[in-house]
């Protein structure tokens, strides 16, 4: 069966649908890394947005039930260049065509990845539907066209608890603030001797603090973070109550609750290999990302300092208080499969928490 998938500029990029038959539309971004098809498909950040994936063997290890990051692929659509049917690894639980078929995300393949990446490069992100079978491809250049920006959606109710649950892990009480959040930053909360009590988006202070926290972790999620002012309220009556980190979305919402602003990215960081420069130390790390906003240095309020830059284009990666037990980064320190770099930002977060403990 063919596919197309159509950008709102016109352009269209044909292939050989495979997954669930049907159509989608999103914001169609690009992702440079070569491994972790599987943890970019579960990753609520993605909540909203057509994936294509520049490395051109994608499936190769099939899928396995240990590497998920959320309960279910978040994308709204897969594009690949070549799409492997029959998987080889030990852990291998099913084939990738088999697992988009089971939770109804349209994908496409046969299609030139990176060509589509050097047109988003040079054009900015853009709207999109990939649609398969029999199409009338000017009806779908007109509606892609159409089709709402990410901004403005309402993307992180979709991806967030409905209800506080605990994940029992050690002595430390950590409230993870969820905004989106990857399983593997409550994995690693819980091997620091944390339990994690995961409250949804809408709570309030009031509501975190009455948990007696030693600790706040304000997670990743999806679009837009002044599509979140709720979080950024919650935020703000935090400071200097409780130690804070963020991550990514929480990184932003931190840097709009302290005052400062944010802006889009013409076409984002999505990859597994970003040099970011630990501006304190000199030192270089390589960090695996996933965002389409950024922090306006400038903006930031006395007080807030940038800690981190991206030696790509210079964009802030990352931000600390100087009076404040607060810190966050943009990029991903939990990363699975990726790079193992900035594991140490758990200790520092960790730090705090038991500095907080002893006071």
């Amino acid at each position: 069966m063919r596919g197309f998938l159509v950008l709102e500029d016109g352009t269209v990029y044909s292939g050989e649908a495979f997954g669930y038959p049907g159509r989608s539309h999103g914001e169609v971004v690009f992702n440079t890394s070569m491994t972790g098809y599987q943890e970019i498909l579960t990753d609520p950040s993605y909540c909203g947005q057509i994936v294509a994936l520049t490395y051109p063997l994608i499936g190769n290890y099939g899928i396995n039930d240990e590497d998920l990051e959320s309960d279910g692929p978040r994308v709204a659509g897969f594009v690949v260049h070549e799409a492997c049917p029959r998987p080889s690894n030990w852990r291998s639980t099913g084939s990738l065509d088999h697992y988009l078929r089971e939770n109804r995300i349209p994908a496409l393949q046969g299609v030139d990845t990176r060509a589509l990446t050097r047109h988003l490069r040079r054009r900015g992100t853009m709207r999109g539907i990939l649609a398969t079978g029999e199409v009338d491809l000017e009806e779908i250049k007109a509606l892609a066209a159409t089709r709402p920006a990410l901004s403005g959606a309402k993307l992180v109710p979709a991806v967030t608890n409905a209800e506080p649950y605990t994940v029992e892990g050690g002595p430390r009480r950590v409230v993870l603030y969820n905004f989106g959040v990857k399983e593997n930053i409550i994995r690693w909360l819980r091997r620091e001797g944390c339990t994690v009590t995961v409250m949804p988006a809408r709570s309030t202070a009031a509501a975190i603090l009455a948990l007696n926290p030693e600790g706040v972790v304000v997670s990743n999620g999806p679009g837009d973070p002044k599509d979140v002012p709720y979080g950024v309220a919650t935020v703000r009556e935090l400071l200097g109550r409780v130690p804070l980190m963020g991550i990514c979305l929480g990184h932003q919402l931190l840097a709009l609750a302290l005052g400062g602003d944010t802006y889009k990215l013409p076409f984002g960081h999505r990859g597994g290999n970003h040099p970011v420069k630990d501006l304190s130390t000199g030192r270089v790390y390589i960090t695996s990302q996933n965002h389409g906003y950024a922090v306006r240095a400038d903006s930031l309020p006395a007080g807030a300092v940038v800690s981190h830059i991206n030696l790509n284009d210079g964009t802030v990666e990352g931000l600390r208080h100087r009076e404040l037990p607060v810190f966050s980064v943009q990029y991903h320190p939990e990363s699975s499969p990726g790079p193992t770099d900035s594991e140490y930002l758990f200790h520092e977060f960790i730090r705090l928490v038991d500095e907080h403990r002893g006071q």
